[in-house]
């Protein structure tokens, strides 16, 4: 990817020079995680919550054909409003900037443009994962397989609750990706606080989750890390609670024949109708609560790399 086609907010680029933390930020969750106006409340939380850990934050877009790293008060309205913004992986990308259009990045599409630019941290809610016949239709997420190709670490919730999450841990090991817990020794479900899929490797601290990946660096180690933070307990819903609502989604998705990139939304939107609003109570608090460790994690990071002298 050309760096220099990549438009970056002029605070962005000045941390990037110095070597100071920098914390990316995926759009999707803007255009269709959410509905508006909670979606734009969240974003620019988020971003303050960044800010607060000690990085700056870099919400990703592509604009008019242009590749976005750090978003304005208006480019961010423009994604949460504009019935015509749809979602694009990193597959997607070359297709968006040669017709000029105006998408939301997903984990996948964020991922290589803020690898691009050579930011280390970003942070989402949930990624993709294999989907629940994955076994059957090769329905395995990009998400996944940009993990293991950019070298970032990726802060998230887990992977989305409706994932086949033991074949995504799976995939995950086949192909390199180190996945950590903070303060957890088991892989958060999103909505959930936590699960009975154990993972080998936990971090109490961001300074741990910063050792880690700085270890990757410097030994040349490729691909990326993955974080998973669990929710609060007072923000998460119960296994059974969110388990429930998805088997009804799923089975609402057989019988109207959804496929595709229309699945994880309306997913999304039968959650919410199924718990009454809470999985969005959820879902802002997670995004929240990943910011605040993402933010850590960056500035962290950001210490051990001008020390060492690998920025």
């Amino acid at each position: 990817m050309n760096k220099s086609e990549i438009e970056i907010r002029k605070d962005v680029a000045e941390a990037l020079k110095m070597g100071a933390p920098v914390v990316a930020l995926e759009s999707t969750i803007i255009a269709h995680g959410m509905p508006y106006p909670q979606n734009v409340e969240t974003a620019l939380a988020v971003e303050e919550i960044v800010r607060q850990a000690g990085a700056i934050p870099a919400t990703i877009a592509i604009l008019n054909g242009k590749m976005k790293v750090g978003l304005t008060r208006d480019e961010i309205e423009f994604i949460a409003t504009d019935k015509n913004i749809y979602k694009a992986s990193d597959r997607d990308i070359p297709f968006i900037l040669a017709k000029k259009l105006s998408v939301a990045t997903t984990v996948s599409a964020s991922l290589a443009i803020a690898s691009a630019v050579e930011i280390k941290v970003f942070v989402t809610g949930g990624i993709g994962g294999v989907g629940p016949d994955g076994y059957k239709t090769l329905d395995i997420s990009s998400d996944l397989i940009a993990l293991a190709d950019y070298p970032c670490i990726t802060v998230c919730a887990g992977a989305k609750a409706f994932m086949d999450i033991p074949a995504t841990l799976e995939y995950l090991e086949t192909n390199r990706v180190g996945v950590v817990g903070y303060k957890t020794d088991t892989f958060p479900l999103f909505y959930t606080r936590g699960s009975h899929y154990k993972i080998d490797w936990s971090v109490d601290s961001a300074e741990e989750a910063a050792a880690i990946f700085h270890a990757k660096l410097t030994h040349q180690h490729a691909g990326g890390l993955l974080v998973g933070v669990p929710l609060a307990d007072e923000d998460a819903l119960s296994y059974e609670e969110t388990k429930r609502a998805i088997d009804i989604a799923l089975e609402q998705i057989k019988a109207k024949g959804i496929t595709g990139k229309e699945v994880t939304p309306f997913i999304l939107g039968s959650i919410k109708k199924e718990t009454g609003g809470k999985s969005l109570t959820a879902n802002i608090a997670l995004i929240k609560n990943n910011a605040r460790v993402g933010g850590a994690i960056a500035a962290a990071l950001s210490k051990k790399m001008v020390k060492k002298h690998l920025i």
